[in-house]
């Protein structure tokens, strides 16, 4: 998507990988608290950082990366409608 509202990632293992690297670093803030104290809190942001501001900006770009090439929002006439799009895949001739 070229749109700037996107929050989709260039593919799905990256954005998964960011899912676990943001998830983890805000339950391991929470988590090491009785081990290092206050300290562990400067994971939290971290965690923020990776999911890009929310948890709910990641699930939304879950989604967008999911369907990233196959929706399309088409808007006619006041009307907006998601189409499916079809993808041609070209055979090398041999």
């Amino acid at each position: 998507m070229t749109d700037d509202r996107s929050f989709a990632s260039a593919s799905l293992p990256r954005h998964l990988l960011r899912g676990a690297a943001g998830f983890g670093a805000l339950v391991g803030s929470v988590a090491l608290i009785p081990v290092f104290g206050l300290v562990s809190l400067v994971l939290a942001p971290l965690g923020l950082l990776a999911l890009r501001g929310c948890p709910a900006c990641w699930m939304i770009g879950l989604a967008q990366t999911i369907s990233l090439g196959r929706l399309r929002r088409r808007c006619v006439d006041g009307r907006c409608e998601l189409t499916r799009e079809t993808v041609r895949t070209e055979r090398p001739l041999t």
